[in-house]
Parts: C-alpha cells; structure tokens; sequence
C-alpha cells in the first residue's frame, strides 16, 4: 500500500540506528516478497497461458482465500482450511499492481521494523497483524466476499510505526495536530482508494491489522518507554 516512512533519526521507544547509517533489507523482508512475487508470477503466467495451466488463480483462491462463509457453516475445501485461510490469503493477490502496491510497502516498511525489533519480532508482527486482518474482515465485512492480499499484514507494520510515533511525540510533548495528524492521514488514505476501488478495498482487513499492530507495539515498547520516560529528552539519544 502507499505507505511513508517517518525519519529513522527520531528516537523512539526500541532500539535506533544512528543518523546517516544506511538500512539493509533484511532476509525475512526478502523473503516474503520472493515467496509473494513467486506466487504471483505463477498464477498470472497461469492467467496468460504462458507455460502453465490455466485456472491457476481459481484454484489458489478456492484452496487459500479468506471465505468468511466457512466460518459460519460454509463446506470447506479441505478439513483445515477454515484455520490456514487466516494466513494463506495474505500470499495471494488479485494481479500484479496489486503485489507490486503490497511489496513495496512491504519494502519500505519491513527494514525499518526489523532494524527496529528483529527479525523474530517482525515475522510475529507480520503474521498476528494477518490474523487480525482476517479477523477484521469476518466481523465487519459482508459475511460473503472472499479476500485476498497482504495489507491486514502491512497495516499491521503501520501501526507498529506508529505507535512508536505517537509514543515519541507524547514523549517530547507535540501538540495534538502533530500527534492525530498520521492517524488522519491514514483514514483519508482508505477513504480515498475506497471511492477509487468503488468499494474494493478490505478496510476491515486494514482496521484489524493496523491494532494489532499498535498493541504489539505498545507491549514490546512500553517497557523501554517508561525507562526513557524518567530521563529528560536531551538523554533519549543515548539508547
């Protein structure tokens, strides 16, 4: 999703790099967009009808899309589905822009969170975030439409960003524009793809992930965050 990155020279409630110290995308980032992109290229290859068989896409969204109506009686394709389509929807995509969209903010945002919490912290987020998505989107979507795409996951990171933002802004005192401003923006960014999408987007899956996140973020950081809260600001630089 279009997502942006906030200055990594902040201090924040986890570990910071110092300023000018270039990221490197991390092996968990590389590898979910490699598993994501390789997934993709199959099932649009499958859709073209260059080297595969067609009918790939129907047959990975029947066996790994989120259905919300095999939560409520719906037969399933096979006895574990209605426990693996919290997670396996989140390595499907409805086409190309589509992917390219995700594994971009995937991009952007994956190294900044492993810098962050590491890698084993970033795949748990990642993969809760997902879940939650899924969640989201059974308890207030239609109860119908299958979902697919790893924006529950992404926003998930957004709200882990985003915490820590708002945790830092609290800290150093910011006003309350400065401190509901991302959070505005955020909401005007679905409304906006909404009307784009006439109606496509899974924001619930977008709500779900991004608390998730957040409160991930909120019990990983608050721990550090009330040591750092009993020195001044001119001292945050030290951790």
């Amino acid at each position: 999703m279009g997502l942006t990155e906030e200055n990594e020279a902040r201090s924040s409630p986890v570990r910071q790099r110092p300023v000018g110290v270039r990221r490197r995308v991390g092996g968990a980032v590389l590898a979910l967009i490699v598993v994501n992109t390789a997934i993709e290229l199959a099932l649009s290859l499958s859709d073209a009808g260059l080297g595969l068989p067609r009918g790939l896409r129907v047959i990975a969204f029947h066996f790994g899309a989120f259905s919300p109506s095999l939560l409520t009686g719906a037969p399933p394709a096979f006895g574990l589905q209605p426990e693996t389509m919290f997670i396996s929807y989140a390595f499907l995509h409805g086409g190309l822009a589509h992917l390219a969209l995700n594994m971009l903010a995937l991009y952007l945002f994956g190294a900044a969170i492993v810098d962050r919490i590491g890698t084993t912290r970033f795949l748990i987020a990642y993969a809760v975030s997902a879940v939650f998505g899924a969640v989201g989107f059974a308890l207030l979507g239609n109860g119908i439409t299958p979902m697919v795409g790893a924006s529950g996951a992404l926003f998930g990171l957004l709200g882990v960003w985003s915490c820590w933002d708002f945790m830092d802004k609290r800290f150093y005192r910011a006003n309350m524009w400065e401190i509901v401003r991302p959070l505005l923006y955020l909401l005007l960014y679905n409304l906006a793809f909404m009307a784009l999408l006439q109606g496509q987007l899974a924001w619930e899956a977008h709500l779900g992930g991004f608390i998730a996140g957040w409160v991930l973020a909120l019990c990983w950081g608050r721990p550090i965050y009330r040591r750092l809260h009993t020195r001044s600001p001119a001292s945050r630089d030290d951790c």
